[in-house]
């Protein structure tokens, strides 16, 4: 890289209810990251933790030049994200995008290429995706490896009050927690579900939503997870929200609203119900990532 750039990526809410491992949204929450050439690696602007050679958008980065052909410079990566790190908004999947980004920038790849790298890397595209492309996205993966995304635009008056609590859901322990295998009944119920959650999202039609969002296949098995789903469900429900749902593996959880003044009687309740949570009253982002040199 000869030049310092920056990317910037939406944090992501993934399988929106009935969608599991499907769908994937867009916020308007963004995280920056700088890359800069630089004599030795650095990371820095996130925890401690993370700013070793193990941090996952240096690897992404160094991944995806190999796999390009080309080699991997020395960077000063400096991140700045809102993203909770509890889980639920996208926080790895932004860290993957943005290396993939940084790599094939730099390589002159299209964005359908580093959507396959970075599917890749995350293992699937219910985050990367919409990530990449913003807005409403459902994905699935061929037999060959290609990553195939059909892009919605979601309606403005629909508004997601994300709600994260300060503890983590492991996403591998989250998996664990679904079944495998599901009667051909609950395959019916989902599938005739999902259409008509995509189709509400689109159309702003939070009556549709409300009838839509029951989702059988994972959100059952995993609200034991999270100790504060059933209280701000419940405040939530009763604040006026559409749908409350899992955001992603969680912790975080979605109440979706009909309007600013629906989201902000949500946003209290849950502050209310949870001392200290992370919430924020969000909306669908159609802007996917972008990159701009500095």
């Amino acid at each position: 890289m000869s030049d310092a750039i920056r990317v910037s990526v939406p944090a992501t809410t993934a399988n929106l209810g009935v969608g599991y491992d499907c769908l994937g949204l867009a916020l308007d929450l963004s995280a920056d990251f700088t890359f800069e050439p630089s004599d030795t690696l650095e990371v820095v602007g996130c925890e401690e933790r993370f700013r070793g050679p193990d941090n996952l958008v240096w690897t992404t980065y160094e991944r995806t030049m190999r796999e390009l052909g080309r080699e991997a410079s020395p960077l000063r990566i400096d991140i700045d994200s809102p993203i909770p790190l509890s889980g639920g908004l996208g926080s790895s999947a932004a860290c993957v995008v943005a290396g993939v980004l940084a790599a094939t920038n730099m390589a002159g790849v299209d964005r359908e290429e580093a959507l396959d790298i970075a599917t890749a890397v995350e293992g699937h595209p219910d985050n990367v995706a919409p990530a990449l492309l913003g807005g409403l996205v459902s994905s699935f993966v061929t037999a060959t490896g290609e990553t195939v995304s059909t892009r919605y635009d979601v309606s403005d008056r629909l508004r997601f009050v994300a709600m994260a609590p300060s503890y983590e859901v492991r996403t591998d322990e989250a998996r664990k927690a679904v079944p495998t295998e599901v009667p051909t009944t609950t395959a019916i119920w989902q599938m005739g579900r999902i259409v008509a959650c995509v189709t509400a999202l689109v159309r702003g039609d939070a009556d549709l939503l409300a009838k839509a969002e029951d989702d059988r296949l994972h959100e059952p098995y995993r609200r034991p997870l999270i100790a504060d789903y059933e209280g701000l469900r419940t405040a939530s429900l009763d604040a006026g929200a559409s749908a409350f749902l899992i955001s992603g593996s969680g912790s975080t959880m979605i109440a979706v609203c009909d309007g600013a003044p629906c989201a902000d009687a949500v946003a209290r309740a849950a502050t209310v119900s949870v001392d200290g949570i992370w919430c924020r009253d969000l909306s669908a982002s159609g802007s996917g990532a972008v990159v701009e040199s500095l």
